[in-house]
């Protein structure tokens, strides 16, 4: 099911959502996009998988992304676009037909950054998070040399919209199966453009701000990661699994596998990455039950 609903700002939101067929929903997975992505085309994939183990899967494409309304591409404010998630999901958790049931964050990329940041600001009200390869800190190649960086974070004073940063093969860097990777390439609503300028200082000055945080995360959690991963830095997930408060955590690391662990490797990667995610699930439901 989807739908476009105007947020608090004006905003239209393009939002999707999956349910089992012939069973009762034992949860809800609340999914947050990464970077240029949307919330649909290789995520449909995974959220039907979801849903047939039984879960309400529901997605939004953040402002500026995907279906929804905004300069395709622009991030003024990570926090503001945080608001938004919160906002979008909330009106789901309201619901009187969910209000009983768990709820997970789930946040792939840039999205694990966004699942985090949600999780600081509502800290006891979700029953976990799944995070796939999170934004806790970009990697050295993504990044540009450091004078350069400087520069671009003033220009981007002047010219926030401006798409000036030195352009990366995301999907390259990314994918590892090349069929795969080259499908990337239909996903004609996807952001594949240049970053632009304050969009790339709010994801870097989100980092940072979460690498300061990792103690407060509190939440379960199930951290899962690709040790190949060029453009988040997997060490700092490992910092995330040691560092969290969370008395319940646990941190999967995939032998040579790249970023896109759930859409760029072959598919018994993916699928041993899905059925991990839905068996620590399972065993969180059971406990809240």
């Amino acid at each position: 099911m989807q739908s476009i609903e105007t947020n608090s700002k004006g905003f239209e939101i393009f939002s999707k959502s999956w349910f089992p067929r012939n069973s009762p929903v034992k949860a809800l997975i609340c999914f947050c996009h990464g970077y240029g992505d949307t919330c649909t085309f290789f995520f449909e994939g995974i959220a039907k998988k979801l849903a047939a183990s039984g879960y309400g899967v529901f997605a939004l494409d953040y402002p500026g992304y995907g279906l929804s309304d905004g300069l395709h591409g622009y991030i003024p404010s990570f926090d503001s676009l945080v608001d938004d998630v919160i906002e979008h999901f909330s009106k789901v958790k309201e619901n009187p037909k969910y209000q009983s049931l768990p709820s997970f964050l789930f946040g792939q990329s840039m999205g694990g950054a966004v699942a985090l940041k949600v999780h600081f600001k509502q800290p006891h009200a979700w029953d976990g998070a799944v995070l796939v390869a999170p934004m806790c800190k970009m990697g050295e190649d993504v990044l540009p040399p450091w004078p350069l960086l400087q520069l671009l974070t003033c220009i981007s004073i002047l010219f926030p919209k401006m798409k000036l940063v030195p352009p990366k093969d995301i999907a390259e860097m990314g994918f590892k199966e090349l069929k795969k990777r080259e499908q990337a390439s239909y996903n004609v609503i996807a952001y594949k453009d240049k970053p632009r300028l304050k969009t790339a200082c709010e994801l870097l000055k989100t980092t940072q701000e979460i690498e300061c945080q990792l103690a407060e995360v509190s939440l379960p959690l199930l951290i899962l990661h690709g040790e190949a991963d060029v453009l988040t830095d997997c060490s700092v997930s490992e910092a995330l699994y040691e560092k969290a408060s969370s008395s319940d955590k646990e941190i999967l690391i995939y032998k040579d596998a790249y970023h896109s662990l759930l859409e760029g490797e072959p598919d018994e990667t993916i699928n041993l990455v899905l059925d991990n995610i839905v068996s620590w699930l399972e065993k969180r439901c059971a406990k809240t039950e």
